[in-house]
């Protein structure tokens, strides 16, 4: 297999519900030395686009529609000529940001070619109606977007989250992955299945 992962970090703000705050967020680029993925828009177009350099950019998927994650990805869209996927479970938080653009929808278990490998997209609502995971199975990657992170699941303390079904998105779709599957999350430090899956229970008694 000759594909690889790139990371891009850009820095803004996050806004939901009357607040904002400052956040550094993760962009995955998955693909070989021809074509590549997106995964997430966050903040600022230019890192992005010069760390895709002269690839074809097969898909700008997007985990889920808070606006850190969608930024701008209608600019990247029209700058690389590649569609936005997204699930459509977060069009209200798609709204917010991107009123009337429109986007392809992520379905559960569609499947994305690239660079010899297939990604697999997986529905994970909780953090967000439409929040979606990419799985790589052949390389062992998940691309967990702000549904699992470094010591537990993403937060569910704002609009259209909600604690239990976050929790049972990690525990049904994503611990069931073996247990060395590399985690790559949308902010922060990365984690594996196995270092999280021991400590569900503790998630469940702390409620978050």
């Amino acid at each position: 297999m000759t594909f690889r992962v790139d990371r891009v970090v850009t820095s803004g703000t996050f806004s939901l519900d009357g607040g904002t705050w400052e956040v550094d967020n993760n962009i995955w680029l998955i693909g070989d030395d021809s074509e590549v993925v997106i995964v997430d828009a966050a903040h600022t177009a230019a890192p992005i686009v010069d760390a895709v350099g002269d690839r074809t950019v097969k898909a700008i998927v997007l985990t889920h529609g808070h606006d850190d994650h969608v930024t701008v990805a209608p600019e990247l869209s029209e700058r690389l000529d590649a569609p936005i996927l997204l699930n459509p479970a977060d069009d209200v938080l798609w709204q917010m940001t991107h009123p009337g653009v429109g986007y392809q929808p992520l379905e559960d278990g569609r499947r994305i070619s690239v660079a010899g490998t297939d990604i697999q997209a997986i529905a994970t609502p909780g953090h967000s109606p439409g929040s979606t995971v990419l799985y790589l199975p052949e390389a062992g990657e998940l691309f967990s977007g702000d549904t699992l992170f470094s010591g537990g699941p993403g937060a569910t303390g704002r609009s259209y989250s909600d604690f239990p079904t976050i929790i049972d998105s990690i525990k049904e779709k994503l611990f069931v992955l073996p247990p060395e599957t590399v985690v790559r999350t949308g902010h922060g430090d990365g984690t594996t299945i196995g270092t999280e899956a021991p400590h569900l229970e503790e998630w469940i008694a702390r409620g978050s």
